[in-house]
């Protein structure tokens, strides 16, 4: 089977729907009946087209972006041209996502959606989201043949509501081969966080991690946050570190390679996701992978693996915006090093046990050929 996948950008774009897309299609390459192509805009690489672990890859010119969304106007006849048997296309990113459904429509072909989250925005982007949403999101999901989904509670997605019948659960996943505990000693004192820094992804609750390491502070005068990550809002965020008294506690990192985000993870005693919106944040990729280094993680109970941190104990849940429980979990963890490690050991046990990628890609692999 030749699979096409239309995430809106990809590797070596960081990003959680890039990663998914990366992941996937590097097990789904590994089966002898399966080709992997990917179609994509040049955001991040101006290379147009190469194979990288087995995925063919073509990276199309774009003349803006719509929200978060990069706009090709070549990618609705080189989809029309390609011969394909199913196209897998990824929301929130519109435009790749409806192009992708008019041409498996022309073609007959089947297509399936993987709804990472919902897609809002504010003022008048508010009122562009809700339009599509009644519109162009409707008739993609009348179209999907399958409709994924990476964590349970999104079926109570109101977008969702009429295609229950059509919704199947999927988990994001994880390389333990890749993402493992380092040799070396851990960093005492370190926290990594690491987004994308642009307005689209302000629901990573940098800002109230920024304010709680404030309050930190008070109690561990050498707590140290790294930051990973580039975007418009970079200034914004270093501004805020000086407004709030503890530039010198928090390194901007930028833009990082895979092998510092490797090395971040593993040597960091504790990795942070403070998402603050259950309508965006789909998963927290990089909860799992911090897991997987043997890292204990604080994030919020909106994101996908939640319940799963809470009842094995491998971390600390907490609600989304509250700065002074962020505060007390980011401190009760970094002054214990026997919890550092029990939580490590736990977390890695769950990643191995539920979420890797080989499992996950086999369910999506089954799914391919059911449809076909």
């Amino acid at each position: 089977m030749k699979v096409i996948q239309t995430p809106v950008r990809f590797y070596p774009f960081i990003g959680g729907v890039e990663k998914y897309v990366y992941y996937i299609s590097s097990e789904l390459a590994k089966y002898d009946d399966c080709e992997v192509e990917v179609i994509c805009a040049n955001e991040a690489s101006d290379v147009d087209e190469e194979v990288y672990n087995q995925i063919k890859i073509k990276r199309l010119p774009y003349i803006g972006k719509i929200a978060n969304t990069n706009v090709c106007l070549s990618l609705p006849m080189l989809l029309y041209k390609e011969d394909f048997d199913i196209i897998h296309t990824h929301i929130p990113t519109p435009w790749s996502s409806d192009w992708s459904n008019i041409i498996s429509r022309i073609k007959g072909k089947p297509l399936v959606v993987t709804y990472h989250n919902d897609i809002i925005g504010s003022k008048v982007a508010d009122l562009i989201a809700k339009t599509y949403n009644a519109t162009a999101l409707k008739l993609l999901l009348d179209k999907a043949d399958r409709i994924i989904i990476t964590q349970d509670d999104y079926i109570n997605s109101p977008h969702l509501q009429n295609y229950k019948d059509k919704v199947v659960t999927i988990p994001n996943g994880v390389d333990t081969g890749i993402f493992k505990p380092a040799a070396d000693k851990r960093e005492e004192k370190q926290i990594f966080f690491l987004s994308v820094l642009d307005a689209f992804h302000k629901y990573k609750g940098l800002d109230y991690l920024l304010e709680s390491i404030g309050q930190v502070k008070k109690s561990i005068p050498d707590i140290k946050l790294i930051v990973g990550g580039k975007g418009e809002l970079l200034d914004y965020y270093i501004d805020k570190t000086r407004k709030l008294g503890i530039e010198d506690n928090v390194e901007f990192k930028g833009y990082m390679t895979d092998e510092e985000v490797l090395d971040c993870y593993a040597k960091s005693t504790l990795f942070v996701l403070p998402s603050i919106s259950s309508l965006q944040e789909g998963f927290g990729i990089v909860v799992l992978e911090a897991l997987a280094c043997q890292t204990p993680i604080i994030s919020t109970h909106i994101v996908g693996v939640a319940d799963d941190v809470k009842e094995r104990g491998c971390g600390i849940i907490i609600e989304p915006k509250n700065t002074k429980k962020l505060t007390e979990a980011i401190i009760t963890i970094i002054s214990d090093k026997n919890l550092q490690r029990d939580m490590g050991i736990r977390g890695r046990r769950l990643v191995k046990e539920k979420y890797e990628w080989k499992s996950i890609a086999k369910k999506i692999h089954d799914l391919y050929e059911e449809l076909l």
